[in-house]
């Protein structure tokens, strides 16, 4: 059983440390590489390849950070639920 409580416990303290926060938003800038983003975010929850252009997320449908990148390099960027800045 304390097993259980020390595997519960680490679960719960690495879903607290996420990565998509106001904090992390406001490091991204236009032009960044993806693998700079990633080095900020880790890797994106989902991505949508369009024939320009590709959408990513962090995080979910209430928390999230949406980058759209042309050529691998961030050419939009949006937030949602991360704060007022």
């Amino acid at each position: 059983m304390k097993k259980y409580m020390v595997i519960a416990a680490t679960a719960l303290a690495l879903a607290g440390c996420s990565k998509v926060s106001l904090e992390n938003y406001e490091k991204i800038k236009i032009g960044m590489d993806k693998t700079e983003v990633e080095a900020i975010l880790g890797s994106a929850d989902s991505c949508e390849e369009k024939t320009l252009h590709t959408n990513c997320i962090w995080g979910n449908k209430d928390k999230n950070i949406e980058i759209t990148l042309v050529s691998d390099k961030v050419s939009l960027y949006s937030k949602t639920g991360l704060g007022a800045k």
